[in-house]
């Protein structure tokens, strides 16, 4: 038999979550660990074992942990990868400065872009040249390519970034390049942008592989220590990798390609709001992801996540898209929206309140956790307000010092504000839910999405406590709260399927495509996919092609399911998308392709929300000041693991379980539900 229990683990820039599940009974366990930035690893093993310590579970009884992370794009952020170099067609080294020559701010003469993460000395050029259709136009100079090699091997790079003119239709000289590589410089890492990210695109394609190898030697050092401190716990398991699309790989795959990883904790939350929207009756879903670092927003339809192709990260100015590298990597679409529990607080030099981008995370953290820190943060404003309890942090396992939020918030917010230190708490969380809901308003109507329509639910440690407050903001009138939401992203990650999606870019136009030739192609990227999924243990469940299509002309494409091969089909869809995002189509323009994805998938795992039966319906713990409508006023305080089915609280009232707290204000109304959930009537 196959051992009954399976764990998720997530490490955000706050905390660490994780989710044990007992297949047998579908009986959920979660832990919260501070996460340990210097070695991420630690942080996991602690939490893994003492939550199998707590709950009398043996190591060899877990089938396999499933784990997501925020390193790669920490790593990128921070600029703590590797020295990494760079080689490109003759011509073409400065493409990664000159990139679109797209302006994010179009009136700021002062606009910064992010610097490369290779500067121009390690970035070298090498005589070759393809045609757009594959074709060689200059036969590749091996002995300028070996040159390179070495001379960057001296340089004292632990990465090497290929990406050459055209390498997506025709990557013979780039895997000919990589045997020279392995033959000069055979401890070096080596990434390939025809393996990686085989699209149209030169910048977007350059860039990509360039964060993938500066990335590659630390997320391969990471990975081996965190799969051998799995091996010392006794877990023998196999360790999986979420991606950032939502699929989940073997972690020998995810070693290959960590770039993919960029976005995972993110999408593990976006796969948990799935399902508890389909478990409350709710296809339609406004994932709200409010954790101690970020906030993030991500829009569900008909029971499916929005994806993209495209994505940023080390943004120059956080909220401006263009601002920051782009990655060619299948991604859940989201978008940060503001802050997190633990951003900092503070007054500008115009007196206005600022909250965030920086964080206090887990070191020193927030003033109320006694670990050093001094600055007000989110988290101390909401204690301040009532929200949280001092005493039930983290179920008591962490005690939060009131005194010291108020001496950083009066110092630092209060005294510069004029206003009492409750006052200017409050400031602040009204700013923080008015910057998000604002934000999110934004991201729908740009997707051709009402927002009003969808029901929002909230998720991360500090996302129940602004969720009803950033509702009532965008005219969302109904919204459901899983239990453990605060771990809702580790959870996420037990509820995705074994996944890989696989990439190739095929630029000709719909009325002369190859057809045979494409079926060719597709059956090649099914079969390889397939090999894929199998690694980890599973048979592939579901084929999902896509096409990227536009008008002939155009600089941009939209991606479109594609259920048959033909031409009829294929612009049917094309103008069936492009219809639903710009309220048009354009019948007389010709259609061209400009790549394929094809995602494999395992089947998606049956959990069951409601297979663990609720307390026993008294749940009242008492009451507690907490802030509204201007003033305090007293607030039924509930222990949600003790709410029975059925059982409904309106507010103001406070519900508490150990990873997150409820904020119900006047007018609301929470039910208990079959499937755990707390579903909110918003007044």
């Amino acid at each position: 038999m196959q051992a009954p229990y399976r764990i998720g683990v997530d490490i955000g820039g706050t905390f660490t979550d994780l989710v044990l599940l007992d297949t047998r009974d579908g009986r959920l366990f979660n832990g919260k660990v501070l996460t340990t930035p210097h070695a991420p690893e630690q942080a996991v093993l602690d939490g893994v074992r003492g939550l199998l310590a707590q709950h009398g579970v043996a190591p060899e009884d877990v089938r396999h942990v499933i784990h997501g992370t925020t390193l790669v794009a920490n790593a990128l952020i921070e600029r703590r990868g590797v020295k990494t170099g760079f080689l490109t067609t003759q011509g073409f080294r400065d493409v990664q400065e000159i990139g679109t020559e797209l302006r994010h701010d179009t009136y700021d003469l002062f606009m910064r872009r992010p610097d490369p993460l290779v500067p121009r000395r390690l970035r070298l050029e090498i005589p070759e040249r393809l045609l757009p259709d594959g074709g060689i136009r200059t036969p590749l100079d091996e002995a300028a390519a070996r040159a390179a090699i070495r001379a960057l091997r001296e340089d004292g790079v632990s990465a090497i970034a290929v990406c050459l003119l055209h390498a997506f239709a025709n990557p013979a000289h780039e895997r000919r390049i990589a045997e020279l590589a392995a033959e000069e410089a055979p401890d070096i890492a080596l990434c390939l942008s025809s393996d990686l990210v085989p699209e149209i695109g030169e910048y977007e394609r350059g860039s990509t592989t360039i964060a993938n190898a500066y990335v590659l030697p630390v997320f391969a050092r990471y990975l081996a220590r965190l799969e051998a401190g799995l091996r010392e716990a006794g877990i023998a398991g196999p360790l999986f990798l979420m991606l950032s699309d939502g699929g989940t790989v073997a972690g020998a795959v995810a070693a290959r390609h960590p770039i993919r990883l960029v976005q995972s904790g993110p999408a593990g939350g976006v796969q948990a709001a799935r399902v508890i929207g389909a478990a409350a009756g709710a296809p339609d879903v406004l994932c709200f992801d409010m954790g101690g670092t970020t906030a993030k927003a991500a829009l569900i339809d008909g029971g499916q996540p929005q994806r993209s192709l495209d994505f940023e990260v080390s943004r120059v100015d956080r909220f401006r898209k263009g601002s920051g590298l782009p990655l060619k990597v299948p991604v859940v679409e989201m978008i940060e929206i503001g802050a997190g529990g633990g951003s900092i607080a503070r007054v500008d030099a115009l007196g206005l309140v600022r909250v965030g981008p920086d964080s206090a995370s887990s070191d020193p953290g927030p003033a109320c956790y006694g670990l050093g820190g001094t600055e007000p943060t989110v988290t101390d404003c909401d204690l301040l307000l009532g929200y949280l309890a001092p005493g039930s942090f983290l179920g008591g396992a962490m005690t939060l010092d009131v005194a010291a939020a108020e001496t950083a918030v009066h110092e630092k917010l209060a005294k510069p504000l004029g206003l009492s230190p409750v006052e200017a708490a409050f400031a602040v969380h009204e700013t923080v839910n008015t910057a998000m809901a604002q934000a999110a308003a934004i991201h729908a109507l740009e997707k051709a999405r009402r927002i009003e329509g969808y029901t929002l639910v909230p998720i991360g440690g500090a996302g129940p406590v602004h969720a009803v407050e950033v509702a009532r903001k965008l005219g969302i009138a109904r919204m459901v709260v899983p239990a453990g939401a605060g771990v809702a992203s580790a959870f996420g990650f037990l509820a995705a399927p074994i996944s890989f999606s696989l990439l190739r870019g095929q630029v000709a136009a719909l009325a002369t495509l190859d057809l045979d030739a494409l079926r060719a192609m597709l059956d090649g990227m099914e079969a390889e996919g397939r090999a894929l999924v199998a690694q980890a243990g599973v048979e592939a469940a579901e084929i999902r092609i896509r096409a990227a299509l536009r008008y002939a002309g155009q600089g941009y494409q939209v991606e479109a399911d594609i259920a048959e091969l033909d031409r009829t089909t294929i612009r049917a869809a094309f103008e069936a998308e492009y219809r639903r995002l710009y309220g048009r189509v354009e019948s007389n323009l010709p259609v061209e392709c400009v790549g394929w994805r094809v995602t494999v998938s395992g089947p998606t795992p049956n959990l069951d929300l409601g297979a663990v039966p609720g307390g026993s319906g008294n749940a009242r713990k008492g009451t507690r000041q907490a802030w509204f409508g201007g003033r305090f006023v007293e607030a039924a305080v509930f222990d949600r693991a003790a709410l029975a089915p059925g059982e409904a609280i309106s507010g103001p009232a406070l519900i508490e379980e150990r990873e997150s707290t409820l904020v119900l204000p006047p007018g609301t109304t929470a039910r208990y539900d079959a499937a755990r959930n707390l579903v909110v009537e918003i007044g």
